[in-house]
């Protein structure tokens, strides 16, 4: 029979300094790496296909859905990164719907990767996907994508993780890969929610925080009353607060993800704490719905092709935990005396693809159908010339300067929400000419194939005449 001690003295792990990922020395070596090696550096993303071998349900109405690549190769991230999903929730002969989720697994586990999906009632997407991803459903992905991750080595390795509702996956997926790593860590993870039974992976973190001194957990109950033995903090997030999990959270990298209102609050407190804006490092979901329907009813006064872009707008950021741009930007029209200016466009027309175009002709491509913008307005300066068909006006730019910004300064109504290729919000159809696309995963080859592209992270290399 083993007799327990409980009088000895538990000594502390010997550690090497700071963190480094796996991949680090692969990325960094002048010679060949071998194969395997290589297969495991988070590169560039990819287009791939992966099968779904098991779902974990989670606190709070979140599911997790364990994938592996279908070709059997690693999925290689970096802890903190997404992939955009394409769902076929419309039926497999339609178009897919693109949603991009947070990885919720570390990466020094590349064999299966996994994402955590809050079901919304009211969306679109969530709610399919707790009803129809099963083991055995192979989906379209692409990624990984996103610059809001751990470093690849880091010699200090202290760090400030906040997370508020489904802003827990990222993280979650940081705090797995500290715990399976070697190497001294100071990890402080502050985690908010709606109601005491509502912490995903609380089980796991409470786990990790008993078996590894590098890493400690507190939660917070937002602004909700403490139920009966709640041991926790409760209340908004406050420099005070921030100030009792991390007094010296000045010498910290911080990372923090969550609704908006939540990081922006983050922001401005860190920054009163003493953080420095370069140790900050945000992942913002969308606004939050209300907001966003607000938006849309004040654009929807603008002209009836506004009604359109509304629709757009709302899809591209109808479920508050389903996708995780940056704030929320959008066109605001202009007004006058007489209420919000119309656009001075084209009208727009029903036409039957089968019938055959005015002149006799049945071929409508592209090119058939773009009326001539010479009669356009004309405005800002530059080399280039964008032409929006549907707006009705010339757009003047440089080769080197961004075209949303361009076309939402001249009255182009373009819904945006991350601004850096990453969401697809902003994708429009471009029916000639060349762009130079930097994107971020916001946009497929295919859709790519059929000419479309974001202006978010597109210059334009000649004339351009967009379907906009």
């Amino acid at each position: 029979m083993i007799e327990l001690r409980t009088d000895t003295a538990i000594q502390e792990p010997q550690r090497i300094r700071g963190l480094e990922m796996p991949w680090n020395r692969v990325l960094g070596s002048t010679e060949g790496p071998a194969r395997a090696a290589h297969a495991l550096g988070p590169w560039h993303p990819q287009e791939f296909m992966a099968e779904c071998v098991e779902t974990v349900p989670e606190a709070g109405g979140m599911m997790t859905f364990v994938f592996r690549r279908c070709d059997g190769a690693p999925l290689a991230f970096r802890a903190g990164q997404y992939v955009n999903v394409a769902f076929p929730v419309n039926g497999e002969d339609q178009d897919p719907v693109d949603r991009s989720y947070s990885l919720s697994s570390s990466p020094t586990q590349p064999w299966t990767f996994n994402i955590t999906v809050k079901r919304d009632p009211t969306g679109l997407v969530s709610p399919w996907v707790h009803e129809n991803v099963k083991p055995g459903t192979v989906l379209e992905m692409l990624g990984p994508v996103g610059a809001f991750h751990l470093p690849d080595a880091d010699r200090r390795a202290r760090y400030l993780l906040l997370a508020a509702g489904a802003g827990i996956t990222p993280i979650m997926s940081m705090v797995r890969t500290i715990h399976s790593l070697p190497g001294q860590a100071d990890v402080v993870v502050l985690y908010h929610g709606a109601e005491a039974g509502g912490y995903a992976f609380h089980q796991e973190l409470a786990y990790i925080a008993s078996v590894d001194s590098r890493v400690k957990v507190f939660y917070s109950l937002g602004d909700r009353s403490k139920p009966e033995g709640w041991e926790w903090l409760s209340g908004r997030l406050t420099a005070a607060m921030l100030d009792e999990v991390a007094p010296d959270a000045n010498g910290r990298q911080v990372y923090a993800c969550g609704p908006e209102g939540y990081l922006n609050t983050a922001t401005e407190l860190l920054e009163n704490v003493g953080v420095d804006d370069t140790s900050i490092n945000m992942e913002f979901f969308t606004g939050d719905r209300q907001t966003i329907l607000e938006y849309q009813a004040e654009i929807a006064l603008a002209s009836d092709i506004a009604e359109e872009i509304a629709e757009e707008i709302a899809d591209s950021a109808e479920d508050y935990y389903e996708s995780q741009p940056s704030a929320f930007g959008l066109y605001e029209p202009g007004y006058d005396a007489e209420g919000p200016l119309k656009a001075t466009g084209l009208p727009l027309e029903t036409v039957d693809p089968d019938s055959p175009a005015p002149d006799g002709r049945s071929d409508l491509g592209p090119e058939a159908g773009t009326p001539d913008a010479s009669g356009f307005d004309t405005v800002g300066t530059g080399s280039l010339t964008l032409s929006f068909m549907r707006t009705g006006i010339n757009v003047q730019i440089d080769p080197d300067e961004h075209i949303l910004g361009a076309a939402q300064r001249a009255g182009v109504r373009i819904g945006a929400n991350c601004k850096e290729g990453m969401c697809g919000s902003c994708k429009v159809v471009k029916l000639s000419g060349e762009v130079e696309m930097n994107h971020q995963g916001g946009i497929r080859k295919r859709e790519i194939d059929a000419g479309k592209f974001l202006p978010c992270c597109s210059t334009a290399q000649s004339d351009l005449v967009i379907d906009a």
